[in-house]
């Protein structure tokens, strides 16, 4: 068909590729494949359920143009420090420099212009003092909030760009493998996501960007695996969310919106942080393949709750002879998913601590009311794997100096929080693997984590293609 470009997901690294590429190039051919809904399709019933009912043959907050950051908070950090390990790639200053034109891109279609986190610095110092006081390290990263029903708006008018101006983009579409002949890729092969067996049909081009984003994280190791692409045991980050009143929270939401902060705490020394924090938020659930439950945050511009909730989460790192992360992490969570019958379980911090399960009568007579409506008050401690436990609770009683009453009987801790970005794939400066025309992009190749990086990798790799690419 002619296709100069063929972008399997589109997430933000995908999305951006095919935007800047365009805009570079618009004559070049771009074919973008999505095995989700268009963005003015996607729709999580759990509003008017209440509970989570298993959409098949995905889940619409995962899945869809924009992926599941279409359905987050929205947060774009606008740091190099933050976002996974790109910079180290690419360049710390020239990570900074395409931070500010990405962000450029998000306010020409519609992001707010307020840039939380920057404005009372001695207040940010008192901050600082306490984390420092906790063993704790504060992150200084200004943060632009979209809100979940202004993401929603922003990837909508991303995507009538997009179709508007001539890319190709094929919803409801699996790519189920790609084509490698003679160590160059030569296409990809495509499938109907909604059928169980569907013809497969073979689409030939000699540049393909795999951005399959954190839900295809498995997929592409396959991929790695089946098609020697170069690759590696990446960090897993295995945790909980964490849920309070927002008078708890009130200084830091006031101050900085989100508090990144990072602590290394006895006896492991294992690198634990906080991750999405959403003032005035809803904890929510995310489902991967095989109903697998996650829990996850967010929180929208006009509709708030009591509560503030954000991620604890734990770094782990293995060595020979193990070589699944992504594994690993899915093993824990479904033992917690079993634990609460195919849902989020939820347990309160004192709870932990006395050695006991939380009861649904106990959370009844909280000062935390849980915005998940349907998690199971259970036991996290008999799922967690000590170690992660161990160092989850030993960093919320350190964050309890900078925030005190975190630490709080009442405290509720939900799980499991995974991020299934553990396989890294080995790509060079262009982002190229070791197939000859093959890139990989994204929190699945396991360099991104999070809006803002995800979507500047694609802004570079559309940037890079357009000096390269030829007629296919």
């Amino acid at each position: 068909m002619g296709y100069d470009l063929i972008i399997v997901g589109a997430g933000p690294s995908g999305i951006f590729t095919a935007y800047e590429l365009n805009r570079i190039n618009p004559e070049k051919k771009i074919l973008l494949i999505e095995q989700g809904k268009p963005m003015e399709k996607r729709r999580c019933p759990k509003d008017r359920t209440k509970e989570c009912i298993n959409c098949r043959p995905f889940c619409d907050i995962t899945t869809g143009f924009s992926g599941a950051g279409a359905f987050s908070d929205g947060k774009l950090s606008l740091s190099p420090e933050v976002g996974g390990d790109l910079p180290e790639l690419i360049g710390f200053e020239y990570a900074r420099e395409l931070i500010e034109y990405t962000d450029k891109i998000y306010i020409e279609f519609g992001a707010d212009l307020r840039v939380e986190g920057v404005e009372d610095d001695q207040e940010i110092k008192e901050i600082r003092r306490k984390a420092i006081e906790a063993g704790l390290k504060l992150v200084d990263c200004p943060i632009r909030h979209l809100g979940t029903e202004r993401a929603q708006y922003i990837y909508g008018e991303i995507e009538k760009y997009l179709i508007d101006r001539g890319i190709e983009i094929r919803f409801n579409t699996k790519a189920v493998d790609i084509i490698v002949e003679d160590g160059k890729v030569a296409g990809v092969v495509l499938t109907d996501a909604r059928k169980r067996s569907a013809v497969e049909e073979s689409i030939h081009c000699d540049t393909v960007v795999v951005s399959a984003g954190r839900k295809g994280a498995d997929w592409l190791k396959n991929l790695c695996v089946k098609h020697n692409i170069s690759h590696k045991a990446g960090t897993v980050d295995i945790g909980v969310r964490v849920e309070v009143r927002n008078e708890v929270m009130e200084r830091v939401n006031n101050v900085l919106y989100e508090s990144k902060l990072i602590g290394y705490p006895l006896p492991f020394r294992d690198k634990v942080r906080t991750f999405c924090q959403n003032p005035g938020g809803f904890v929510s659930q995310e489902n991967y393949d095989n109903n697998l439950a996650v829990v996850n945050g967010h929180s929208y511009k006009n509709r708030k709750t009591n509560n503030t909730n954000l991620a604890i989460l734990s770094s782990h790192n293995f060595s020979y002879p193990f070589n699944e992360p992504i594994k690993y992490g899915t093993k824990v969570a479904e033992l917690m998913n079993m634990l609460g019958d195919g849902k989020i379980l939820v347990q309160r911090y004192g709870d932990i601590l006395d050695g006991k399960r939380t009861w649904q009568k106990e959370l009844s007579r909280s000062n935390v009311v849980p915005t998940l409506p349907d998690a199971v008050a259970g036991d996290l401690t008999s799922a967690m794997p000590y170690r992660a436990m161990t160092n989850i609770l030993n960093f919320i009683e350190a964050l309890n100096t900078v925030v005190p009453g975190f630490a709080g009987t009442e405290t509720l801790l939900y799980g499991p929080e995974v991020k299934f970005y553990s396989n890294k794939v080995e790509i060079s400066k262009e982002f190229e693997t070791s197939v000859k025309g093959l890139y990989s992009l994204g929190d699945a190749s396991g360099w991104t984590r999070g809006l803002m990086m995800a979507s500047l990798m694609g802004v570079r790799m559309g940037q890079i293609l357009a000096g390269s690419i030829g007629k296919a």
